[in-house]
């Protein structure tokens, strides 16, 4: 393989040097890093002896293709006894029986440490940092297998965006030292490593709207109504926080019979009680972890009944009601369009996260031991 990479070195340096050959890397072709060479090379001549070039590329592809392949072979010929090929050094797992170089798993994890996990939580921990990292690399592969393209123009106006957020000061196109200077001392990348970064981040994002556009869900009015007024409801409670459920159900039991119970035990432990506010039923569900049924309940109870104990986002809550503010029905006919359409996202991005899990149950990732 260092040989290939000696001869292919040597043609290159042969082409004219205003030329310039851009490289797109197959990322999962096996024992062989190709971020520096390219399966298809794409000429941008300039000068009188473009053919020259041009036939130079198409050489060098069909050289290249002989050279990889006697390399490959020679990689996969199995090791005397005793003496085995460690696979591990050159790869860093597998999926879909497909070997993942170890240099790939590196540049991906390069990227997430840069940007981060993009449409969801970031990893809390080394497993999921881990998984994440074997995520975004199977999300590639199967964006190159879907032929999934980023072009230049793609990659540019995502640079642009990122560096007008970042109010660079600088015109990134024009100025190509201040360009490579930010991004060393920001990120401790080249500008064509980050620039394959980007396109890469663009790759799973058009891999990720393909999916969704393919997924076309079904929406009832009851389910828009049911929206609505999850949004339109509003509830105010005071919220008496227990870590055990039993603890809960006894001062529950206690405070029915003593009304006064309610104001001691909050001066006693005030940083349990909470008083939220009025807020929809929506964000009580989705924030504080609050039950539909129960807070549907708690709507139709009168001021300062008690509500008894359920889980909540961390342990177990009795709950005060304060004030409720019914929804009007009426309001629904004016705005109902943006709730079929809410759900409508709202089961896209559902039927995203199946597909998903579904992908990484067919792929049988499998990662090999750190070296």
């Amino acid at each position: 393989m260092a040989n290939a990479a000696k001869i292919i070195d040597a043609i290159i340096l042969r082409l004219r040097p205003n030329s310039v050959i851009r490289i797109r890397p197959f990322l999962f072709l096996q024992g062989f890093n190709l971020k520096k060479y390219n399966m298809i090379c794409i000429a941008q001549t300039y000068g009188k002896n473009s053919l020259q070039l041009v036939l130079c590329c198409v050489f060098l592809c069909l050289f290249a293709s002989v050279i990889f392949a006697q390399d490959q072979a020679i990689s996969e010929v199995p090791a005397k006894e005793g003496h085995p090929v460690n696979e591990e050094e050159r790869f860093a797992g597998r999926f879909f029986d497909v070997q993942v170089p170890r240099s790939n798993y590196l540049f991906v994890k390069g990227v997430l440490t840069i940007f981060g996990t993009r449409g969801g939580p970031q990893p809390a921990t080394p497993e999921e940092e881990e998984m994440a990292v074997w995520d975004e690399l199977l999300l590639s592969y199967e964006a190159f297998r879907r032929g999934i393209q980023v072009n230049q123009d793609e990659v540019n106006a995502e640079i642009g965006r990122m560096f007008q957020e970042e109010k660079a000061g600088f015109d990134w196109k024009t100025d190509k030292d201040a360009y490579e200077k930010w991004l060393k001392e920001k990120a401790g990348v080249t500008a064509e490593l980050f620039e394959n970064q980007i396109r890469h981040l663009l790759q799973i994002q058009n891999l990720r709207q393909r999916i969704m556009d393919d997924i076309v869900p079904d929406v009832s009015k009851r389910e828009a109504f049911q929206e609505f007024l999850n949004e339109h409801n509003s509830l105010n409670v005071e919220l008496a926080e227990f870590g055990e459920k039993k603890a809960a159900e006894e001062f529950y039991k206690k405070a029915i019979r003593d009304p006064g119970l309610w104001d001691e035990e909050r001066g006693r432990r005030p940083k349990d009680f909470k008083q939220i506010g009025l807020v929809s039923l929506e964000f009580l569900m989705d924030i504080w972890r609050f039950p539909k049924d129960a807070v549907y309940g708690m709507m139709k109870m009168k001021k300062n009944t008690l509500h008894p104990p359920e889980p909540i986002y961390k342990g177990y809550g009795v709950f005060k009601v304060l004030e409720t503010r019914p929804a009007s029905d009426k309001d629904f006919s004016k705005i109902r369009d943006s709730y079929y359409e809410q759900i409508k996202i709202r089961k896209k991005y559902k039927g995203l996260g199946e597909w998903f899990e579904n992908l990484k149950k067919q792929s049988n990732i499998i990662i090999y031991p750190k070296i």
